[in-house]
């Protein structure tokens, strides 16, 4: 089979054959890879920046993946051959405190699908049964397969600070990339704020308007625009799906009196005074991947037509072509690949 694999740190992904994945183990599962969505993150492991995650070279990225069952071990009980499926990228062991507390994402043996094991930019794969979420029959995984990682990370942050998007607040959105698009449309499924969005790309404002946000501005003058629009009360929440030094700065510089800033997406760095934080109450969260019941969860609301995914497909030998648009921010949505040899499912 073909698989684009990631050799050395700072270079293009290669593609490679390899021979198709075994069943070893009775409580596994063989996915056919129909898509994998392409993810920032994607960019961080071939600039070297996981190791944190446990990731090393060489592995093939990918942690996306909708497909279809293609085999399954003795002990699997939910899902049969044919079924349409996504993959939670992180493995958990079920036994830990955290696994039993519903935080399977911190489960104390862990292990996550395209950073420390290998991932989807491939046509096949097998993971455990805990890490299957089966889809609804009329739900087509090429769809929904960045539901698995970007769909998840939005519910999962947006999920836990919905109490404070009350009827008069006002929410901003830093990105409405492929996260933050899904995100935008939580923060209306969820809460009840006015939902301003941020982005340079006209583009992506424009897709912003058009799943719900109440205004969408440009990043050069934003802090001004959000004080402007809020009528001078600020931003009570600012969900930043970009993470770098200038949003950081930026969503600080636009929060209400005991407003919260809520860190999506990474690599900058945050540096403020204890005494703004104390003297404004203000809190600072950050978020990582969601759950697999967050992931079952989003399923459920995007076969419910509650939330649109926007995407653009590409088959795999593209692969390197499809990050370098990525880096460059030339992606509204998200890019998605497409490993099987026909292009398709």
């Amino acid at each position: 089979m073909k698989a684009a694999v990631l050799n050395d740190y700072n270079q293009p992904l290669e593609l490679e054959d390899r021979p198709e994945p075994e069943i070893t183990r009775p409580n596994q599962v063989r996915v056919k890879i129909e898509a994998a969505g392409v993810c920032s993150t994607d960019l961080h492991a071939i600039d070297g920046e996981l190791g944190v995650a446990g990731m090393d070279v060489p592995r093939v990225l990918g942690h996306e993946n909708g497909g279809r069952v293609d085999a399954v071990g003795d002990m699997v009980t939910t899902v049969r051959v044919g079924d349409p499926v996504l993959i939670y990228p992180p493995h958990s062991c079920g036994v830990c405190v955290n696994c039993r507390r519903g935080l399977d994402m911190h489960c104390e043996h862990h292990q996550f699908t395209g950073l420390s094991l290998d991932g989807g930019f491939t046509e096949y794969l097998v993971v455990g049964e805990r890490e299957i979420v089966p889809l609804p029959p009329e739900v087509d995984p090429v769809e929904v397969a960045p539901h698995s990682d970007a769909g998840i990370t939005a519910y999962h942050a947006i999920k836990k600070v919905a109490h404070l998007m009350l009827p008069g607040t006002t929410t901003v959105v830093l990105g409405a990339g492929g996260v933050g698009h899904i995100g935008l449309q939580l923060a209306r499924e969820l809460g009840s704020s006015t939902v301003v969005v941020v982005d340079p790309h006209p583009g992506r404002r424009k897709l912003a308007e058009e799943l719900g946000a109440d205004w969408a501005v440009d990043s050069d003058g934003a802090v001004d625009a959000v004080w402007e629009l809020s009528q001078g009360h600020g931003a009570d929440l600012v969900l930043d799906f970009v993470g770098i030094d200038q949003t950081h700065a930026d969503g600080l510089g636009m929060l209400s009196l005991i407003g919260t800033y809520s860190m999506i997406g990474f690599g900058g760095t945050i540096t403020v005074p204890s005494v703004a934080l104390v003297s404004q109450e203000h809190s600072l969260i950050a978020n990582l991947v969601g759950s697999w019941t967050d992931l079952w969860e989003v399923v459920q609301l995007h076969a419910a037509g509650k939330i649109t995914l926007k995407t653009e497909t590409h088959p795999l030998d593209e692969v390197n072509e499809v990050l370098g648009r990525l880096r460059e921010g030339d992606i509204t949505g998200r890019a998605v690949l497409l490993p099987q040899p026909n292009g398709s499912g």
